[in-house]
């Protein structure tokens, strides 16, 4: 009984032993492979950057023409600073200035990090925010408030919804 068992565990043994070799012998002749971006770089874009760093401003103070962290930020002002700290982008000083550039998108085509506007103050595009999915936005919303998110789905900015614009190549 003790044959029957020692035989095929030495084989076991001896096929693991080639294997190894083998594997080993392989390793050492693989050239080196050119790693590419890193593992943060494939699992991020612009748009997360422009948002994570949108998301960090949440809290700052509401100032009318703000566009500094410490002293508040105005609508525009907030995208502005969000899109020129993360991505080096200078966009125009105005809402009604930034829904002429980049590209037109549709409500039913909206990406994480477009630019949505708003019709707050009895005139088009006097109010943006930048989109971050699921039908919510971040901006500065007026004074006495501070940046923060808020869901385009109601009732007061569904009315006041007056298009979007994409800044960011997305792919």
């Amino acid at each position: 009984m003790r044959k029957t068992f020692a035989r095929p565990f030495a084989r076991l043994l001896l096929a693991a032993a080639f294997l190894g070799a083998s594997v080993a012998g392989q390793a050492a002749e693989q050239k080196p492979i050119d790693e590419g971006p890193s593992l943060l770089e494939r699992y991020t874009n612009a748009a997360q950057d422009v948002i994570l760093h949108g998301l960090k401003l949440v809290g700052v103070n509401y100032r009318l023409g703000g566009n500094d962290e410490s002293s508040g930020l105005d609508c525009s002002g907030f995208v502005r600073l969000v899109f020129k700290e993360t991505l080096g982008t200078l966009l125009p000083r105005t809402a009604k200035e930034m829904s002429e550039v980049g590209e037109h998108v549709d409500a039913s085509e909206l990406k994480p990090g477009d630019l949505v506007f708003f019709n707050t103050m009895k005139r088009a595009f006097s109010h943006v925010g930048i989109y971050l999915g699921d039908n919510h936005f971040l901006h500065a919303p007026k004074p006495g408030a501070e940046v923060r998110v808020e869901s385009m789905q109601s009732s007061y900015w569904v009315k006041r919804f007056n298009g979007a614009r994409r800044i960011l190549d997305q792919e």
